[in-house]
């Protein structure tokens, strides 16, 4: 009886660990590769724009509008891509995305004045909006609950390694004539926005969009191969059925996007609005939080601290970009295992914590002419430690939050309102950053943005669920409970 029982117990067979399926990761893994354009970007410009100066002249002003112009003009192309990526699709607009940064590109970098340089930013900041939009959408539509969070948070990972690719750049052209190696350093870009493009067009189609338009046959097809089972296959194809068959009536064949903007701006339900509130200020605060105007002007913020080498300026870059992606690999691979609000209070209040630390740093530089070493230093420690915590926490996090959260009807036009948000703020600080600086100091504006920081660690303790391991289909859920009713 003894071995009978002792058989049995070990015939039970103990849970699989999920394992990544290879179709759904090579998918997702070219769409956010779009976003290593934009990182690239972010990265190059920090060191471009002391060339640009010195060569074609320009003011402090003309500065920030040149650098920031790009994040306010990738508003257009985010706002548009959520219309765009339902009447044509979410692959077709990754393309579009791709080709119009690549014009872009192109055109800064064989510019010959100011106006034709912020005519080519104007163009791939159109570009930059529309994949920052579309990847995520595309990635979490295509993705299992069990990795959702992993495979959505690669466009964070791609924008990191586009920064630290720029800050390389930087470093290893510096050496070159004025006139010659800010145009090499931006015009490079084209060459990966063209192999994406070209890329992309062996991707499928997201299965939830083809659903959308009634193509059941070829959406079935295609989660069947991002799926581990033939059963796990037909129940995410019978939960996007059920999903779609609930857009209030409206012929799924037909699906273009017609009256969602008015239920998502002006009549939303309680549901809806907490999600689009969620949405919007975790897009908000991931901007409001400096990240990017310290990237793009890290290199005056160490000049203002007493380092004037530009080798050494751009080095101290490279180890930047190496600690920020380091900590956004971190993110990408415990994301589904500790869930997203773990990481994500962790990472801010490490931010609030990292610009207090800058701003005392600041502080002492600015007030003595010495330059003590240990300010250099804690400044330094200061700057990779913010930019660390930001790739762990709310950095990669947005991305994944603002794309999983909105329901099936309203995910493309709800996705394009919070990026559009996050550029709208992106594109306000970088403009103003230095401008605000030389008025207030570099530390004051550190200790304000600790200030929106600790903020917005209160706002993501009381308003944002955790989404870890569910469906698409069962977040909106999620939301119909009281704000304050939050999972810890």
């Amino acid at each position: 009886m003894d071995s009978l029982e002792n058989s049995s117990s070990h015939d039970v067979p103990h849970p699989r660990k999920p394992v990544l399926n290879k179709y759904a990761f090579a998918a997702a893994l070219l769409a956010s590769a779009t976003s290593i354009l934009l990182g690239y970007d972010i990265g190059v410009m920090s060191g471009a724009i002391i060339f640009i100066k010195e060569n074609i002249h320009i003011s402090t002003i003309e500065v920030e509008i040149l650098v920031g112009s790009l994040n306010v003009c990738s508003l257009f192309g985010s706002l548009l891509a959520g219309k765009t990526s339902d009447l044509i699709g979410r692959r077709l607009t990754i393309v579009l995305a791709a080709s119009t940064f690549l014009v872009g590109a192109v055109l800064m970098g064989f510019a010959p004045s100011y106006p034709f340089l912020m005519t080519g930013r104007v163009i791939a900041g159109v570009g930059v909006g529309y994949s920052l939009m579309i990847a995520p959408v595309y990635t979490t539509e295509l993705s299992p609950a069990t990795s959702r969070g992993f495979l959505t948070s690669l466009p964070e990972l791609f924008i990191t390694l586009g920064i630290l690719f720029g800050y390389l750049s930087n470093y290893f052209l510096a050496g070159l004539p004025n006139r010659i190696n800010w145009r090499i350093m931006v015009g490079i870009a084209g060459a990966p926005a063209a192999a994406i493009g070209l890329g992309v067009l062996a991707m499928p189609e997201s299965p939830r969009w083809l659903v959308m338009k009634g193509r059941y046959g070829e959406a079935k097809k295609i989660i069947q191969k991002i799926s581990d089972t033939m059963e796990e296959a037909e129940s995410r194809f019978q939960e996007i059925k059920m999903a779609a068959s609930r857009l209030d009536s409206e012929n799924s064949s037909q699906f273009s996007g017609k009256g969602v903007w008015k239920e998502l701006l002006l009549t939303p339900s309680p549901s809806l609005r907490r999600i689009l509130i969620a949405a919007v200020g975790i897009n908000f605060f991931m901007q409001a939080s400096g990240n990017d105007a310290v990237v793009y002007y890290s290199p005056q913020v160490f000049k203002a601290a007493g380092i004037h080498n530009k080798r050494h300026l751009f080095g101290i870059t490279v180890i930047m970009g190496l600690s920020k992606t380091f900590f956004v690999l971190v993110s990408a691979l415990f994301l589904d295992r500790f869930g997203r609000r773990p990481l994500l209070l962790l990472g801010t209040l490490g931010m609030v914590f990292s610009l207090v630390g800058l701003g005392l740093g600041s502080k002492f530089l600015a007030e003595n002419n010495s330059k003590p070493t240990w300010a250099i230093v804690l400044s330094i420690i200061a700057v990779c430690a913010f930019l660390s915590f930001f790739s762990i926490g709310i950095g990669p996090i947005t991305w994944v939050y603002s794309s999983e959260i909105f329901p099936m009807k309203y995910r493309a036009q709800g996705t394009s309102v919070a990026i559009s948000v996050n550029r709208l703020v992106s594109g306000g600080v970088a403009m103003s950053f230095l401008t605000i600086a030389n008025k207030i100091t570099f530390a004051r504006v550190f200790f304000i943005l600790a200030g929106i920081m600790t903020m917005a660690t209160i706002f993501f303790y009381f308003l944002l669920p955790e989404t870890k391991g569910k469906t698409l289909e069962e977040i909106e859920g999620l939301f119909e409970d009281r704000p304050s009713d939050v999972e810890n």
